[in-house]
């Protein structure tokens, strides 16, 4: 981590303002434009990547944090996406092991044969509404996910287990439970680290792309689009060939400047629940728990370490991108839910430590949500009135399949450029996954090694392979001392490892370090007094004033608060 990772913020504006700009312009920073950008760069074609916040801060960074075939997919007939979806969940696997792990999923089941009537018809497509979903059916269905993931296989196929084992797992499982079948999928465990890896990867590969955090697109002017920064106000203007709109739940916000009316977006409101709740989190014992509600919809619950807990989803109706708050309604239906399944597990209010809300940017629709289809598609834009220039407008996508979707995206690109695909993007490595240990005894050996020969203990090991990937190794060889010195309100963490991130990971604002580049947020470590140290070591890394660490403080507080439901942060 001595070496930057990606240049500073201040020299791709440095850039902008040469007037020397890449001639495709990518707006929205989330996975799939990071996606678009990554494969442009790989092809030798440079582009410029804007968005008004952080890579990867919008929908990107309010998931599951799940890399998953969409086994419930199946229900609703989209076969060729859960197979795409399969197959890419094991090409991350290899690709990105340092934050795709494997997760087993446990899968609860009231009866053998309910549902199996309709389920035929959702199967045939005769049927879309989802419904409820016995033995035979889920099995069924696990069967073809099997089939769909022996491509580049990586892990078990299903199976069902036995009662006496499910019960003595989780003794508070609801009497009603009398099934339990077990399937593989994988957890994403730093999305947000994942895109600026992509982001890094691609500069690497071709210096001259650009991406620019904090900068959103305004406005026209004939075939000039107007560029503006987010925190200053400055202007710029760029003159692109073509303008890709991957700018997610904002698609029907983005588009009308550029001349274009359309509506696309019905997006729905996904909210989870971090809860610190170390009896929830031993009993799942590194399983995920994916139930059926009995609305039909799907949720879930898995450890994201030994003390906390994820719980999600809802997946509410919504055209506002801006409806980003866990409501008081969301909780009560996710207790509620959860309890229905473990009646006797104990879940109040105080043991939330952070919540969070993104809006799915599905494809506008009648439809109830949870039928409505997770595949993409992009609109093509011809050059119209005033503006010379096309538009490609992505319309959903998914992490799971960011790749192919960016894949495709990028075939547009190039064949109105004229320009050959070069390579593809399957098998790539990413960032700090290159290298990384795919089983448990070749990282168990790499621990050890680093830890003989840096003299670390061998948990400080692990945890910075956890965050950084083969990153961590540079780090640790160069400045074994400095992982050591640990700050006082966050002992996880040290202050030359914070420090690093500041620096050479484009830090624009304190909740950057916080919700992104860390998981301090996520895991409700981000008190006043953590809050407080941490803008510190980050403001005297990036040379701010007094008055800019005061203000960082506040904003990311208020932050905190208003958005993510911590309390004691106003």
């Amino acid at each position: 981590m001595s070496e930057p990772l990606m240049r500073s913020r201040d020299s791709v504006l440095e850039s902008l303002r040469g007037g020397t700009h890449p001639e495709v312009l990518i707006v929205g920073a989330g996975i799939n434009g990071v996606g678009v950008y990554w494969d442009l760069a790989l092809q030798g074609v440079p582009a410029l990547l804007v968005d008004r916040g952080d890579v990867c801060s919008g929908t990107s960074a309010a998931s599951s944090r799940l890399i998953h075939g969409g086994v419930r997919y199946l229900e609703i007939g989209e076969f060729a996406l859960v197979r795409e979806s399969v197959e890419e969940r094991n090409r991350l696997l290899r690709d990105a092991p340092h934050y795709v792990r494997p997760i087993p999923v446990w899968v609860p089941i009231d009866s053998i044969f309910g549902g199996a009537l309709a389920s035929v018809g959702r199967f045939l497509k005769l049927v879309r509404t989802p419904g409820h979903k016995g033995a035979m059916v889920v099995k069924l269905g696990l069967m073809v996910y099997d089939l769909f993931g022996r491509r580049d296989r990586m892990m078990p196929d299903h199976r069902m287990v036995a009662p006496a084992e499910f019960s003595r797992a989780l003794p508070d499982l609801t009497p009603s439970v009398r099934y339990m079948a077990e399937f593989y999928d994988a957890r994403l465990t730093a999305p947000e680290r994942l895109g600026l890896e992509l982001v890094a990867d691609a500069e690497k590969a071709c210096p001259a792309s650009l991406a620019a955090t904090y900068v959103s697109l305004v406005g026209r002017d004939g075939d000039t689009v107007i560029l503006e920064d987010a925190l200053t106000g400055e202007r710029f203007e760029v003159s692109p060939k073509l303008v890709v709109n991957c700018s997610g739940a904002w698609v029907d916000r983005t588009d009308p400047p550029l001349g274009i009316e359309e509506r696309l977006i019905g997006g729905t409101k996904g909210s989870h629940l971090v809860l610190d709740h170390p009896d929830f989190a031993t009993r799942l014992d590194g399983r995920m728990l994916y139930f059926e509600t009995k609305d039909h919809r799907i949720c879930l619950a898995y450890p994201l370490d030994e003390r906390r807990v994820l719980l999600g989803t809802t997946d509410i109706r919504t055209d506002d991108p801006e409806d980003t708050v866990c409501s008081a309604q969301e909780v009560d239906y996710l207790f509620e839910v959860m309890r229905a399944v473990m009646p006797g597990l104990a879940l109040d209010r105080g043991q939330i430590v952070f919540t969070y809300a993104g809006i799915r940017p599905l494809p506008t629709s009648d439809e109830v949500a949870g039928a409505i289809s997770r595949d993409h598609s992009v609109r093509a834009y011809e050059p119209d009135g005033g503006r010379g220039f096309p538009v490609l407008t992505l319309v959903g996508g998914k992490w799971t399949t960011f790749r192919p979707c960016a894949e495709e995206i990028a075939d547009m690109v190039l064949a109105r450029l004229g320009i050959e695909r070069k390579v593809s993007t399957a098998g790539i490595g990413i960032g700090a996954g290159e290298g990384f240990p795919h089983d448990a005894k070749e990282r168990s050996r790499l621990v050890s090694d680093i830890a003989r020969r840096s003299g670390l203990p061998g948990r400080r090991v692990e945890i910075l392979l956890d965050r950084y990937g083969m990153r961590a190794l540079d780090w640790i060889d160069r400045s074994p001392a400095e992982c050591q010195s640990m700050l006082k309100t966050l002992p996880g963490y040290s202050a030359a490892e914070l420090a690093a991130i500041a620096r050479n990971e484009r830090v624009t604002t304190l909740s950057d370090v916080v919700l992104r580049r860390t998981q301090i947020g996520l895991l409700g470590l981000a008190t006043p007094a953590a809050i407080g140290e941490l803008a510190a070591v980050v403001g005297t890394a990036l040379g701010w004033s007094a008055a800019r660490i005061d203000d960082e403080i506040s904003q990311t507080s208020r932050l905190l608060a208003t958005r993510h439901g911590v309390p004691g942060r106003t």
